[in-house]
Formats: C-alpha cells, structure tokens, sequence
C-alpha cells in the first residue's frame, strides 16, 4: 500500500489564513480548498455587494488553484454559503464568469450568520 500524499498549498496571491487553518490542502491529486470570502489580499472585504464579494472569492480561488497547477477547469465540486438566498441569481452571473462550461458539481446553502460577509464559497478540485 502506498503512502498518500498531502501538501499545503500556500499563496501570498490570496488572502492569508485567518485561523489556525491552510489555505488549500493537496491529497494526492485532489485538492480541498478553505472557504473563501470576498477579502483582498491586504485582508480588506471588497465594497459592492454580493456580487463583488462572490468575484473577489472566485479570484482568491483561482490563485490558490494556481499555486498548486490547477485552474478552474480541474474543480469537480463548489459550495456557495449565502447570507441571503435571495442573492443565488445574482451570484450565478459571476459564477459564470469563472466557469464557463462543464459545471463541477454544487449546493448552495442559506446560513444564518457569516463573518461579516454575504457569501462564502469552498471547493473541491481534482486531478491537479
């Protein structure tokens, strides 16, 4: 049996953890990247709305993505946390700006309190 393989995958491209926590870990080929909010690298959350924090998250992702040779082509699996349910049509048209065809898989959820923020989004990416 074969030892798996895990790596910390760390950007300075991406906003730094916050937590006692990485910003991506790699297992094999098969990446797991912590929720991303609509924060700036310099740890500011982005002014404009749900719609601009769901594009500043996706960017954070996809430097993270890229740090570990990765794109957004490689993610099989999202999960949109929303302050407001009601925001899902407005965060669709983003999201589509990320990814554009062969949808990985997704649930999106309301929750009742986010950390300052209207979204919240994690991913699974694989075969990096």
């Amino acid at each position: 049996m074969s030892a798996v393989i895990r790596k910390i995958i760390h950007t300075v491209a991406a906003p730094a953890a916050i937590g006692p926590y990485s910003q991506a870990v790699l297992v094999d080929r098969t990446m797991y990247i912590s929720g991303q909010i609509g924060m700036d690298v310099g740890g500011q959350l982005v002014a404009g709305g749900v719609q601009a924090q769901a594009k500043q998250a996706l960017i954070n992702m996809g430097e993270i993505l890229k740090a570990a040779g990765c794109g957004y082509e490689n993610v099989v699996k999202t999960t949109v946390l929303l302050a407001d349910i009601n925001d899902f049509n407005n965060v669709n048209d983003v999201y589509k700006q990320f990814f554009k065809s062969n949808f990985p898989a997704r649930a999106a959820y309301q929750v009742a309190a986010l950390p300052r923020v209207s979204i919240k989004h994690r991913l699974v990416s694989g075969v990096c």
